[in-house]
């Protein structure tokens, strides 16, 4: 199992909306690094979401990747804000992953949190600057987990 990190505006997807859907596809990425993290990953692997741009900011639950990568259907539609013209059919650029929802976190872990953890220090979040999806070490998630608090287990295996 490996784990990541993936960076929603609650605006536009939250949380709360995964919880409310249970399974979501997490489309709309353009940015080839972060459409390649998707092309790695696996069922089962873990990630947390991560609540951005809008305070507060951190990372808000957990969730599964329950779908591998297929074509991102927005990149298709001329009326979705993700449209991409260069995008055919026959030949997708965009690719998304299906999320399931396994739990919100007993309190949101905010980025200044993340950032004065030295624990964290050489995390992706902060290596990789704007890219909305990111790996994860198994090291990291464990300290993100016990940062969050609540009842465990702090041990994802």
């Amino acid at each position: 199992m490996r784990y990541w990190l993936m960076k929603s505006e609650p605006s536009a997807f939250s949380i709360d909306d995964l919880r409310k859907k249970n399974v979501s596809g997490w489309d709309g990425v353009r940015n080839y690094q972060a459409r390649n993290f998707m092309k790695a990953m696996t069922l089962g692997d873990r990630a947390f979401f991560y609540h951005s741009s809008q305070e507060p900011v951190g990372i808000a639950g957990i969730m599964e990747i329950c779908g591998l990568a297929y074509p991102d259907p927005t990149q298709f539609d001329k009326k979705d804000p993700h449209y991409d013209p260069k995008a055919k059919p026959g030949a997708p650029v965009w690719f998304h992953v299906d999320v399931k929802f396994l739990r919100k976190l007993p309190r949101l872990v905010g980025l200044f949190e993340l950032r004065a953890s030295p624990a964290l220090k050489r995390m992706a979040l902060f290596r990789l600057g704007r890219v909305s999806i990111t790996p994860v070490t198994a090291a990291e998630w464990n300290v993100v987990l016990a940062m969050a608090g609540g009842d465990g287990p702090f041990i994802d295996k």
